[in-house]
């Protein structure tokens, strides 16, 4: 792969594209989401990182439906790669491992077992991105994400949620007693409605966790030493200390990892998994 590749991820809620040459990572640029992929998309996308099309060798493709697209586009060859092997090894290269489980969290939650060029769909979560922002959009009426993590970050989510010092007085096993035992579980005998700033502190947690005790069980059912979090959801810090935080109540060594640019991942994923095709 000598020369310049661009890889495009059509996501649900981001349209990731990076820039490759030779296996490195140049550029990374993200569009709102704009629909499925399609070939307009295809052109807007590189038109907001001002390139164009006569720039590439080819053009590697993953998610939303971007197998409707053509073979090619103006004599450029079009590669589609599947999203499981875009997400592994994607994740590898930005963590420079050789193998773990990486979890994609987006909208939703994909959990891929990647051994080198090997990858594999082990599991995941309806839970993501889309969930902390549709109930955050219900509850305290935003669906912004930065204006979620900001009100979080203010919040104490033990004002909505019972731990498991009010449910049995105290921690059991690993677990202290400041873990939460059930998400939500104070709101229904509150006097008052909690305020925005716990509600998000509470959901930034339930989402969190859920992707945490998911991957830690992931990864120990896989053999895998390593997790690798990706995506746009790890870009928020509450919900990375969220992550964070089942690694600590479980006492489990190492703890995951969150590589930069992490967005980029399945797009850089796409590019590294088609090369050969060249």
């Amino acid at each position: 792969m000598a020369g310049l590749r661009i890889g495009i991820d059509f996501g649900l809620t981001n349209t990731d594209v990076v820039l490759v040459r030779g296996g490195e990572l140049l550029e990374h640029w993200v569009l709102p989401y704009a629909g499925p992929a399609s070939e307009a998309l295809l052109y807007r996308a590189l038109a907001a990182g001002n390139r164009d099309l006569s720039e590439f060798d080819s053009i590697a493709t993953t998610g939303g439906l971007h197998r409707t697209l053509p073979d090619e586009i103006e004599g450029v060859p079009i590669y589609k790669a599947g999203e499981a092997e875009s997400v592994g090894r994607g994740g590898l290269a930005l963590a420079g491992l050789e193998e773990a489980l990486v979890v994609s969290a987006g909208t939703g939650t994909a959990m891929i077992a990647a051994r080198g060029k090997k990858t594999q769909h082990l599991t995941g979560s309806a839970v993501g991105g889309g969930t902390l922002v549709g109930l955050s959009k219900l509850l305290i009426g935003t669906s912004h994400p930065l204006e979620v993590a900001h009100l979080a970050a203010l919040g104490d989510p033990a004002g909505v949620d019972s731990t498991l010092k009010d449910a049995i007085g105290g921690g059991i096993g690993h677990l202290p007693a400041s873990a939460t035992a059930v998400n939500f579980g104070k709101v229904g005998s509150l006097p008052s409605p909690p305020k925005r700033e716990d509600i998000a502190a509470g959901l930034v947690v339930m989402v969190g966790q859920v992707i945490g005790v998911v991957a830690l069980s992931a990864a120990k059912a896989a053999g895998l030493r390593e997790v690798v979090v990706v995506g746009h959801l790890p870009d928020l810090e509450p919900v990375r200390k969220a992550i964070l935080a089942v690694w600590e109540f479980y006492q489990a060594e190492p703890q995951p990892l969150f590589p930069e640019r992490s967005g980029a991942a399945t797009a850089l994923g796409a590019a590294l998994a088609t090369a050969d095709q060249d």
